[in-house]
């Protein structure tokens, strides 16, 4: 029996040892989408206590302590965050198979050197341990940053951002590369309520009136020279699914139009002007040399009393059962049919999608760089072991698993790198269980270079790193 969390943690032959051992272990870490506060790094925060740097913002942690049966009191409420961290120390336990709980206790691990298992016995121990270690200079934000060895961080960003903090970022001596992604789905999103004040905040941003769908696409462009000067390198979109409904420009200006005056939008009026947008956007980042990354298939807000209580982005969303396959062909055949394809990051929450997607993705690759099309790392609610092996085995069966980019973290912590460590053990045990079960050559010099390629120089090459 191995020890829990033991130097082997995930590692079940030799050659899964030896790749992660001598190669991935050491390999810095180039994380290309995530949510962290660029204004947190420049301004190097610290953090109080344990509560404050994992429990806030951490969804991942609240839909534990809710499924547990803990009242929203000691989740977002106002409880001490004593209470609250003995509440999530009390729930943790429950979560056998649940990569929350590899992921806390690595990091306990890795940065405060905590050898135990956290529970509501051992909260009190945990608790001092952490709060007496937060108040050392290495536990500010950057200094967390540098000791996981990250190289390169993307953030998102609104295009109406001026991107103060970057800017200062990209001034200092902070040796992370912060680079803004453009985020532009309040842009696109007219059939929200919020739409028209979001237009108006555009307008002001790109220093222009916008009076029609046509200025929308002006401001946008306008807002994406503007992030290429500060570096950005990438864009994301967050899509409930993926649509392609081509309508004229007079269609558009007409949904454009009922959308400012507050009127409700029919699904088919909606996927009309977001697709003219989109289509917009996506030629502007070919040209622009940036990668765009489609996230799609996940349910927002399915609880409509606790989104009126406590709004997006609570821990409430939910894997979405869509049909995006016909619309994403579309989308990409009409940039790739004028050769304005951008270099794609595709990621659909839904697992069933992974096959589907691989095979596309292979019908629209390009000379500009290996792997120009992406399956997106497991994502959200599928960045558990079993999540991470049936993305990795199916990109290997369908493409080429060589040409991943790897992980991301996609959180707002300063500890989720550990989430890296993760990926990477699953990696060097997936790739070491095929060559001991002899589907590919024990030739570990070939096995090192796929390792390195996927965990970091793939996507150093990807980024224009």
């Amino acid at each position: 029996m191995k020890p829990f969390l033991c130097e082997d943690f995930l590692l079940n032959t030799p050659t899964a040892k030896v790749l992660y051992h001598d190669v991935a272990k050491k390999l810095p870490i180039v994380d290309y989408h995530c949510h962290l506060d660029p204004q947190a790094i420049y301004e190097d925060a610290r953090f109080e206590n344990i509560t404050q740097l994992w429990l806030g913002g951490d969804h991942y942690k609240w839909r534990i302590l809710r499924s547990n049966g803990v009242d929203e009191y000691y989740i977002t409420g106002s409880a001490p965050d004593r209470v609250k961290f003995q509440k999530f120390a009390e729930a943790l336990p429950r979560c056998i198979g649940n990569p929350m709980y590899h992921w806390c206790h690595l990091e306990l691990k890795n940065y405060f050197g905590y050898q135990g298992v956290l529970n509501g016995e051992t909260a009190e121990e945990v608790w001092n341990l952490c709060n007496t270690q937060l108040q050392q200079p290495e536990f500010s934000a950057r200094n967390l940053i540098a000791r996981s060895n990250v190289t390169m961080i993307g953030t998102t960003d609104d295009p109406c951002s001026d991107l103060k903090w970057h800017k200062l970022l990209a001034e200092s001596d902070f040796e992370t590369k912060v680079y803004p992604s453009f985020r532009p789905d309040p842009a696109l999103n007219a059939h929200k309520p919020d739409f028209s004040a979001y237009i108006q905040k555009l307008s002001q941003a790109a220093d222009m009136p916008i009076c029609s769908a046509a200025d929308v696409a002006k401001a946008l462009t306008k807002r994406i020279e503007y992030f290429n000067e500060c570096g950005c390198r990438a864009s994301d979109h967050g899509l409930d699914y993926v649509m392609h409904r081509i309508g004229t420009m007079d269609d558009i200006e007409s949904v454009f139009q009922k959308a400012m005056a507050g009127e409700r939008l029919s699904a088919a009026e909606t996927e009309i002007y977001q697709t003219y947008l989109l289509l917009h956007c996506g030629r502007e980042y070919a040209r622009h040399g940036w990668v765009m990354q489609l996230h799609f298939s996940c349910f927002r807000n399915p609880n409509s009393r606790q989104f009126a209580a406590l709004g997006a982005d609570s821990g409430y969303d939910c894997i979405a059962v869509t049909d995006s396959s016909a619309a994403l062909h579309r989308l990409m055949d009409a940039w790739d049919s004028t050769d304005q394809l951008p270099k794609t990051i595709v990621y659909s929450l839904n697992p069933a999608d992974d096959q589907w997607l691989d095979t596309l993705l292979g019908a629209y690759q390009g000379t500009e760089v290996p792997g120009k099309i992406q399956h997106g790392s497991a994502w959200w609610f599928n960045d558990n072991k079993v999540g991470m092996q049936n993305q990795m085995t199916s990109l290997a069966q369908l493409g080429i698993l060589g040409n991943f980019i790897g992980m991301l973290t996609d959180s707002r912590s300063f500890l989720s790198y550990a989430r890296h460590e993760y990926f990477r053990r699953i990696l060097c045990n997936l790739i070491g269980t095929w060559v001991e079960n002899g589907e590919y050559p024990a030739d570990m010099d070939t096995l090192g270079e796929l390792v390195a390629d996927i965990c970091c120089r793939n996507a150093v090459r990807y980024f224009n790193l």
